[in-house]
């Protein structure tokens, strides 16, 4: 530990936190749009987490469309260089221009994405076409409400303008039906080639696009295998 007399103390500090998000102070509304705010985050994190986990090129491409689409923002706001509402009003920000709004593009771009995949990616497989369908439709329905949370968040907290937010979701929204139709016609013929390479067997990575639902299928596997190794282990125990 430093003594005193040898303690130089820089003239200006500088946070590494991607989470300061200010509001104002005893407002319950703007402390829970705060934390909505954060859901971009929160989405990057389970990214990362699938990529880890799964290995599975459909997702590692899903997240590419994302950083694509962070790309993109950085650039307009450059190109724009349009100022934040209320200038001043907030302490640490990564940049001081806002248009277009970073969260919103994010947020319409995975949603949007998530919709196509969802409704033209994933396909009926068993019987439950009702139960399915309901699923669906209330999983959309949920992000969608988070979708227009995060993006009033905001404009409510003052960190963008009702114009900045609206352009940042129509850009998202767009770089979205973009980047999945380029991954169904360009990218999902050659993932067959991109698993079998090297690097990819090395890594365990895989492709499942010939899978209509992925989550049934490893949920049909799973079960056989489970039930497989019972019998096999009640077999040995005889």
């Amino acid at each position: 530990m430093a003594s005193e007399e040898h303690c130089s103390v820089p003239p200006r500090w500088r946070s590494i936190s991607l989470t300061h998000v200010e509001f104002p102070a005893g407002d319950l509304t703007g402390q829970l749009l705060a934390y909505t705010s954060l859901l971009p985050i929160a989405i990057l994190v389970g990214f990362v987490t699938l990529i880890v986990f799964k290995r599975e090129l459909h997702t590692i491409s899903f997240f590419g469309g994302l950083v694509l689409n962070e790309g993109v923002n950085w650039l307009l706001k450059h190109i724009l260089r349009e100022p934040r509402p209320c200038e001043g009003a907030h302490a640490t920000l990564t940049t001081e221009y806002g248009m277009p709004s970073s969260h919103s593009q994010f947020i319409w771009f995975f949603v949007v994405y998530f919709f196509l995949f969802l409704y033209l990616r994933m396909h009926q497989t068993n019987n439950a076409r009702c139960v399915e369908l309901l699923w669906r439709h209330i999983l959309s329905i949920t992000l969608l409400g988070l979708a227009l949370s995060v993006s009033y968040s905001r404009v409510y907290l003052l960190y963008h303008t009702w114009s900045q937010v609206f352009y940042g979701g129509v850009t998202g929204s767009t770089i979205g039906v973009v980047w999945f139709v380029f991954t169904q016609e360009v990218l999902t013929p050659l993932f067959p080639k991109m698993a079998a390479w090297p690097i990819s067997e090395f890594f365990l990575v895989r492709d499942t696009s010939l899978i209509p639902n992925i989550l049934w299928f490893e949920y049909t596997v799973t079960r056989s295998e489970a039930r497989n190794r019972q019998r096999k282990l009640g077999t040995k125990l005889q």
